[in-house]
């Protein structure tokens, strides 16, 4: 049985006005692999607190780096976590990765928060019901190193927004602005860059993290989201159309583990009924075996 998913992030054109020093070899494998870029800008949360205040402060670091390709990318996957992993969850894990490669190594990338919950909520509804909680670890560690950043903090960010987010009613939610705190500095410091346009880099992972926030602050009516991508600078209607993509792969992701339910089903009653035969066989078996034993 082999249940296929399809599921496309698309990644935004890179900002004509920023400059990097490409080097670029073209080879029979895909155009995305086929090129090679030395930039990278490096960025890290700092947060600072005083008795008056909380606010969030950025510290970026440009280095130079050689970006990996897609295929390296994935070969570090398969060497940080190299058990099988069932074809309905690794079909999936196989395409995010790509996708997320290229969002990661746009010139315009830069951590977020947002962007953490939002892969975070997308990784956790995919990997719901696998079969070992300790291993759906271990592949969500793995797949975070794979792209060479810390799933620790994707898993830290991401809850500190979540129980933010609980805390909020849907005014507050969109009126983070005017308030003081850790997470209002980290939507704020996102509202500077997404108008800036320069510094901030769209995707679907945000998308997401933005549906989380008002799912938890049980912020419901369509207005809502409307002026939180207002005060956020961010385009409705691509947060709109991306959060469809984002219930479909859900959708999908339902029928494909009940058929994958079905057959691991179907696999264990096969299982169960060749060890009921094995039984059997050795029961004749040890019966014949006394029998000659007890013979004249």
């Amino acid at each position: 049985m082999a249940a296929v998913i399809s599921l496309s992030f698309s990644v935004p054109s890179q900002c004509p006005e920023r400059k990097a020093i490409i080097s670029c070899t073209r080879t029979s494998a895909t155009n995305s692999e086929g090129f090679r870029l030395r930039s990278s800008l490096s960025c890290h949360y700092v947060g600072v607190r005083s008795s008056a205040s909380c606010s969030r402060v950025i510290h970026c670091m440009s280095t130079s780096i050689e970006v990996p390709t897609v295929s390296e990318t994935k070969l570090n996957f398969l060497k940080k976590y190299n058990r099988p992993i069932p074809t309905v969850y690794n079909n999936v894990l196989q395409e995010l990765i790509v996708q997320q490669h290229l969002m990661r190594y746009k010139r315009t990338y830069q951590y977020d928060p947002v962007f953490a919950l939002g892969f975070v909520t997308v990784y956790d509804q995919l990997m719901e019901g696998y079969p070992s909680d300790e291993d759906r670890d271990a592949i969500f560690k793995a797949y975070i190193r794979a792209l060479k950043e810390d799933p620790n903090q994707y898993r830290i960010d991401a809850q500190k927004l979540e129980d933010w987010a609980q805390a909020q009613t849907a005014t507050s939610l969109v009126e983070f602005a005017s308030r003081e705190g850790e997470v209002e500095g980290i939507l704020k410091d996102i509202a500077e860059r997404a108008g800036g346009k320069e510094s901030f880099s769209y995707s679907r992972f945000f998308a997401v993290g933005l549906f989380r926030l008002l799912e938890l602050a049980n912020a419901t009516e369509p207005t809502i989201l409307e002026k939180l991508c207002e005060a956020l600078n961010v385009n409705k209607r691509s947060v709109d159309r991306d959060l469809d993509v984002y219930r479909n792969l859900l959708s999908k992701l339902v029928q494909a583990k009940e058929l994958l339910k079905e057959y691991m089903d179907r696999e264990k009653k096969k299982r169960e009924e060749r060890a009921e035969v094995q039984k059997a066989d050795q029961a004749i078996a040890k019966c014949l075996a006394e029998y000659q034993h007890s013979g004249p």
